[in-house]
C-alpha cells in the first residue's frame, strides 16, 4: 500500500493516465513545477518525463527519496543531485516500445512516400490537373539506427521485412547482426535514412550537426524520435532548406510545444507532435509501472525499473 498524501504528483497528466493514477492513490498535486509547494510530508514524486524535476523543488521537498517518471527518458531529472542524495528514480522502458516504433514506421514512409501531401493533393482536387509527384522506395536502402537500445533493437526488427540493410552506431558494438560504426558520422555516410533512437545525454547533445547532415546527403532523409536536444535544430534548418538532405520527420523538438517556426515553413519535412507513446494502451501500462516502481519501494522492494546514475 501506498500511504495517503506520501506522494507528491508533479506535473499535469492526460486524463486517461490520472484516471488511473486516481484509482490507486492518492496524491497531493503540484500542476505547475514551478508554483508553490503544498504543506505535506512527501516521501515520493510521482512526475512525467517532460516535466523538469528542479533542484531547487527537491531543496523545498526535502523529505524525498524516491521520484518516479511516467515515460522512457530521465534527462530531466537531476541525476547528480539525487546520487549526492541517495534518491532513487524509476521510469518505465519497454512498455512503450510498440508505440514509438509504430510511430517511427508511420512517420518513415509518411516521409518518403508524402503520403500528407498526397492526400492534400486529393482533397484541393489537384489531382485532375495533373499526376502527384514521384516519391521514394525504401526497399534496398541502408537505413542507419542511432542508440541500438531497447527502442532500436524493436524498430531494426521491424525494418527487417522491408528489405532494408541495418546499421547502427552508439557507445558500444552490440551482439545484433547488424553493422557497426563507431561514430554518428560514419553511420550518416552509409544512411539513405537516419534513424535517431538514443537517450538525452551530455554525449548526444547537438550529435546531429552540419558534418553529419552533409555526410548523410541530398538523398538521405533523418527521423528523430529521441530527444530534439540531439539534434543541432539551426543546422538542420540550413540542411533542409538548401536540400543539403532530402527530409526529415520529426516528433520532437528542442522548444516543445513551440517548436521554431522555420520547420512550419518547409515542404520536405513531417511534423508530430511529441506523440511517440501517445496511444491509450501505452499511457495506462506506463502509468501502472510507475506505480508499481512506487508499491515496490513503499514495501521496500527493489524497484522493478530502477534508473541507474
Amino acid at each position: 500500500m501506498i500511504p495517503v498524501n506520501s506522494v507528491l504528483q508533479v506535473g499535469q497528466f492526460p486524463e486517461i493516465m490520472q484516471t488511473e493514477i486516481d484509482q490507486r492513490l492518492k496524491t497531493a498535486k503540484l500542476l505547475d513545477p514551478q508554483g508553490k509547494v503544498p504543506a505535506g510530508n512527501f516521501t515520493a514524486i510521482l512526475t512525467r518525463s517532460n516535466t523538469v524535476i528542479s533542484q531547487s523543488l527537491l531543496e523545498q521537498v526535502t523529505g524525498i527519496q524516491m521520484i518516479a517518471t511516467c515515460g522512457v527518458g530521465y534527462d530531466n531529472l537531476p541525476l547528480a543531485y539525487l546520487q549526492q542524495k541517495g534518491i532513487k528514480a524509476s521510469n518505465t522502458p519497454g512498455v512503450l516500445n510498440d508505440a514509438v516504433c509504430e510511430l517511427a514506421i508511420g512517420m518513415l514512409f509518411g516521409l518518403l512516400r508524402r503520403i500528407p501531401q498526397a492526400q492534400e493533393f486529393v482533397q484541393t482536387s489537384a489531382w485532375s490537373k495533373a499526376p502527384f509527384t514521384m516519391t521514394t522506395s525504401l526497399a534496398g536502402k541502408c537505413v542507419g539506427i542511432a542508440g541500438m537500445g531497447r527502442i532500436g533493437q524493436d524498430l531494426a526488427k521491424r525494418l527487417e521485412p522491408f528489405k532494408v540493410k541495418i546499421a547502427y552506431t552508439g557507445p558500444n558494438q552490440k551482439d545484433v547482426a547488424y553493422e557497426y560504426h563507431p561514430s554518428i558520422t560514419a553511420l550518416a555516410q552509409v544512411s539513405d535514412v537516419l534513424f535517431l533512437a538514443c537517450p538525452a545525454s551530455p554525449e548526444t547533445e547537438g550529435m546531429i550537426n552540419a558534418q553529419v547532415l552533409a555526410a548523410l546527403g541530398a538523398k538521405g532523409y533523418l527521423i528523430n524520435v529521441a530527444r530534439g536536444s540531439v539534434v543541432n535544430e539551426a543546422a538542420l534548418l540550413v540542411a533542409l532548406q538548401q536540400k543539403i538532405i532530402a527530409g526529415a520527420a520529426l516528433d520532437v523538438f528542442e522548444n516543445e510545444p513551440n517548436p521554431n517556426p522555420g520547420f512550419l515553413k518547409l515542404d520536405n519535412v513531417l511534423l508530430t507532435p511529441h506523440i511517440g507513446s501517445a496511444t491509450s494502451e501505452t499511457r495506462q501500462l506506463m502509468t501502472n509501472l510507475a506505480l508499481d516502481n512506487l508499491e515496490a519501494f513503499y514495501n521496500l522492494k527493489p524497484l522493478l525499473t530502477e534508473v541507474k546514475n
